[in-house]
């Protein structure tokens, strides 16, 4: 770029607001304020370059200057939203790109050339810059010097991070990350520099993801160790000494601060201290570990004392307080956790060890029509909201807008104004800022105050009667559905003119039903309103496609298939739809979950490990049979049900990582065979664990009378719903592989310990701790970037990269195909078709497999799943034809309709001047929002 700008043609270079919070790092490693306007003299010299001195004079070029100055101003702050330190090529790096995306492709090429030009200029010495050793702001007794950067520790600091893992450059993070320190850095601040340096390169190699972990082990051992007055510094190799030290150390500290339970100290410390395994630290992924350092390890005011081993240790101790040998069930129950084949759930994980110690999970209420039943509800919602439960809430018995008070002689507003107060409390209530208070609020549809229900989460209308915060759901009776194919009318009541239709489920709710339809038409019955089936559904379809809300979930499957129906009735589902336990007045039901890593129970050679899972599941059961008596219980109705009934849900994540590793696609026969295989499995050992538990210890309360008593397990109880709802309406697989009859002597025998054994619960956060696909889910893109309250993450496919790489394609020119389109690879030529059938994303699966692979494990679980359905540019006909699968198919309950996140990956490269390569024919489509909400439940797990 030969043409020289003179000062009387720039812009003139002022200081930006922006200097106060972000700097430079130049290449001698100064500092100085960042200004945006420096960029904007750059890109127009560029212009010139190309166009002539005339084209500043353009308006056109003045805007795309703006947009080159705007687009690198929004990358900084995304990636460092506090401000901080930038380095100048990285700028340029970001100014060469946004040439390239507006189209500026020879402005771009000026521009590379001029840095190229300069670069030679450096290297040949004709433009030296005086570079000034690195000096380190270090803190000793309140008072600050620099030294210089002990570059041996900075070194093996970093070639300890990359150790055994292939595809890593220690020596590039090393001289990236150089880059990015400034004379005076804070010590403190230069770990997090390097972690900054190698999570860019994440997106090429997912082992940095590793490396970024062991990175921030160091910050974090640096700041437990110190506290604990034990080391000021540790390495990795340092902790298998360490470890045993640290553990007795950790619990006095935390009984002296209040925050642990006094009865930790009476285990034996130096027994269960040498049992802590130091190299389960590096199994770790960023996004994991960051995760437990923000939000989960125990802390002292800013300061988090708690290591990754302690803390799984710190669990298991909680887990076994009321053991007979507490220390060697202790270190079973470590094993399971830090060996990532088994993970509690985020309540347990909370406060498992603590003096206030709430393990559930969900908590299910059924709401009374009385004004005091209805502000006691609420008052129980925010208790148990405090203590992070999630909150299933059952509307139904609510009298609805306009029946009649008979205290007052007045009319009732109906459900909505009480739903904007609990929607309020549920914002209020956060869990102490761990995550938000959440609470999903069910209805029937038979309820007069339906369509208003329906459109709560609207964004339009009367905001007084809306709830954005919330939840909702239909609570939906087969009857409903069976109209919905007849094309047949419906009829909405009051409750207070119905109220028996609550407790009704099958063809007793349909012979009630049927007579209060003939009350109206005989003018008995005055406050109703009849409407089309088919509208009414296609206004719940609507609506759901339009906010998420309210999810459909099926009442009928849920009650005739529960073990649990002689004593009660199950009311409404759970937060995540995968609960479905009895509610009353006098009892809220709890559920406390916990979910098997499946894909660490598979061979090698991708085959089901059943020795390894059958032993898992049983430690699993006892873990949370445990939950119900050391539970913390805040309202009484909980322990009332807790202890009657001793209902568990063990559930599974890392289902799609186990296809992967079988080599299976999810959308396939052999995908939908998996399924079936797995669960049958994990229901056969969960149910045989219990009923050992049951011989051990007695069985729970109310077994006597319900389906496990009279023999009856969850694959037979499809015979239940099939002769109540008929077999026009339901077409669930039956079939079985493993010879049941020995169990079923075995319960005979025994009894059940637990009223339900399994639940399938999203696992948002707890599949992101140990590095994990998510639940039940297929993979949302091959490439994204995660956002949650732990910040902004680089997510890529590590199996589709292993995948590649074997076929000798995973190359730069990859990663940006990928990024380009969104994270398919189903338009990238040089995939094989194997592997784009194979690493198909959410949206590219017909939604129908992920139906059918529900349908088969839904017919070995007692409980239910929390079932996202993906649908790509939905329509009112794919809906209406997947959700009528979902209930031929016998599925309890559907959660979130999902559509493609805003996030996405940043189109941007490490390497200093290069491009993007990207295919020529465009991203993929991406298909319309289905839902405005993100769908990532933390309240459950």
């Amino acid at each position: 770029m030969s043409t020289q700008l003179h000062a009387d043609t720039a812009p003139p270079v002022t200081t930006h607001p922006l200097a106060e919070r972000y700097s430079v790092i130049k290449r001698n490693n100064e500092q100085s304020p960042f200004e945006p306007d420096k960029i904007r003299v750059a890109v127009t010299q560029a212009f010139i370059a190309t166009e002539g001195e005339h084209g500043q004079q353009s308006n056109r070029i003045r805007e795309q200057v703006q947009r080159v100055v705007d687009a690198v101003i929004a990358v900084i702050q995304r990636r460092l939203p506090s401000g901080g330190a930038v380095h100048i090529e990285d700028i340029q790096d970001q100014v060469e790109l946004s040439l390239m995306r507006l189209g500026e492709h020879a402005v771009a090429r000026a521009y590379v050339l001029y840095r190229a030009e300069h670069a030679q200029q450096r290297a040949a010495g004709s433009e030296q810059t005086p570079f000034t050793p690195l000096l380190v702001t270090v803190s000793e007794g309140g008072s600050e010097r620099q030294v210089p950067l002990d570059l041996s520790w900075f070194r093996g600091l970093i070639r300890e991070a990359c150790a055994n893992l292939a595809g890593v450059d220690p020596e590039g993070i090393e001289r990236e990350a150089l880059k990015n320190l400034y004379q005076g850095v804070q010590q403190q601040d230069i770990v997090p520099a390097v972690i900054m340096t190698a999570r860019a390169c994440v997106e090429k190699e997912p082992a940095y993801s590793t490396v970024c972990a062991r990175l921030l082990l160091e910050q974090l051992r640096a700041e437990a160790l110190t506290f604990l007055d034990i080391a000021e510094r540790a390495s990795a190799g340092d902790m298998r000494s360490l470890y045993a030290r640290v553990l007795p150390a950790f619990i006095h500290k935390g009984i002296e601060l209040e925050l642990l339970d006094e009865r930790l100290a009476d285990f034996d410390l130096k027994r269960l201290g040498q049992a802590l395994q130091a190299e389960r630290d590096l199994q770790f992924q960023f996004l994991g570990l960051q995760t437990l350092y923000d939000r989960y390890f125990i802390h002292a005011g800013q300061v988090r004392f708690e290591l990754p081993q302690v803390f799984f240790m710190r669990i298991a101790m909680g887990l076994a307080l009321n053991e007979d040998d507490r220390e060697a069930r202790a270190i079973e129950f470590y094993e399971v956790l830090s060996k990532f084949d088994y993970m509690a759930s985020t309540p347990t994980l909370f406060n498992a060890g603590t003096r206030r110690p709430q393990l559930s999970s969900c908590y299910l209420t059924t709401v009374p029509d009385d004004l005091d039943g209805i502000y006691s509800a609420i008052r129980d919602n925010a208790l148990l909201s405090k203590w992070a439960g999630g909150l299933g809430n059952d509307w139904s018995r609510v009298r609805a807008l306009g029946a009649h008070i008979k205290g007052t002689n007045g009319q009732s507003q109906g459900i909505v104004p009480f739903l904007k107060v609990v929607n309020d409390t549920a914002v209020a209530v956060n869990q102490g800022g761990k995550r938000k208070g959440a609470v999903c609020a069910y209805l029937e549809t038979w309820h007069l105050d339906v369509e208003e229900f329906l459109e709560l989460r609207k964004n339009t209308g009367d905001d007084r009667r809306r709830a954005h915060d919330m939840n909702t759901a239909h609570w939906v009776p087969d009857l409903f559905m069976q109209r919905v194919f007849e094309d047949a009318d419906w009829t909405l009541f009051s409750p207070s003119d119905v109220p028996d239709l609550h407790d009704l489920t099958g063809s007793a709710f349909q012979a009630r039903y049927e007579a209060y339809e003939r009350m109206t038409e005989s003018g008995e019955l005055t406050l109703f309103k009849r409407v089309s089936a088919k509208q009414l559904w296609r206004r719940m379809l609507s609506m759901l496609f339009e906010t998420g809300h309210p999810w459909i979930t099926f009442k009928d499957a849920c009650n005739l298939r529960s073990p649990q129906q002689h004593a009660g009735v199950v009311h409404s589902s759970n937060l995540c739809t995968e609960i479905t336990l009895n509610t009353s007045d006098d009892e809220i039901a709890v559920c406390n979950l916990g979910s098997v890593n499946l894909v660490q129970h598979l061979t090698a050679q991708g085959q089901l490990d059943t020795e390894k899972l059958r032993t898992t599941v049983r430690t699993a059961v006892r873990m949370l049979d445990n939950v119900i008596d050391i539970n913390y219980y805040a309202v009484p109705q909980a322990r009332n049900s807790n202890q009657r009934h001793r209902p568990v849900g063990l559930g599974l994540m890392g289902f799609q990582d186990a296809l992967y590793k079988a080599g299976i696609s999810y959308a396939s026969e052999a995908g939908v065979d998996f399924a079936d295989q797995t669960m049958e499995q994990i229901s056969y050992f969960a149910l045989e664990a219990s009923s050992d538990l049951a011989a051990e210890r007695g069985h729970y309360q109310s077994y006597p009378g319900s389906l496990w008593d009279q023999g009856i397990l969850p694959i037979d109880s499809i015979r239940n719903l099939a002769a109540e709802r008929g077999a026009q309406y339901l077409q669930q697989d039956t079939q079985a592989r493993l010879d049941w009859a020995p169990l079923r002597d075995r319960i005979s025998r025994q009894g059940m310990r637990n009223s339900n054994v399994m639940a399938i619960a999203p696992t948002a956060t707890i599949a992101n701790i140990i590095g994990v696909s998510a639940s039940i889910e297929p993979t949302y893109q091959n490439l994204y970037v995660k956002s949650n309250l732990s910040g902004e993450f680089t997510v890529i496919n590590p199996w589709l990269v292993q995948a590649l790489k074997a076929e000798g394609v995973w190359d730069d020119v990859m990663v940006n195909d990928l990024k380009y389109f969104n994270g398919s690879v189903q338009q990238i030529d040089r995939v094989p078709d194997a592997l784009k059938a194979r690493f198909a994303t959410s949206f590219e699966l017909s939604p129908k497999w992920l139906v059918e692979s529900a349908s088969r494990r839904q017919k070995w679980l007692d409980q239910a799943q929390s079932l996202n359905l993906y649908i790509a540019e939905a329509d009112g006909n794919k809906l209406d034809v997947t959700y009528r699968m979902a209930w031929l198919l016998g599925l309890k309950t559907t959660y979130y309709l999902r559509a493609l996140g805003a996030s996405g990956a940043e189109k941007s490269t490490v390497a200093q001047g290069e491009l993007n390569a990207v295919q020529s024919g465009g991203p993929a489509p991406v298909p319309q929002a289905c839902s405005i909400d993100d769908p990532d439940c933390e309240a459950c797990q």
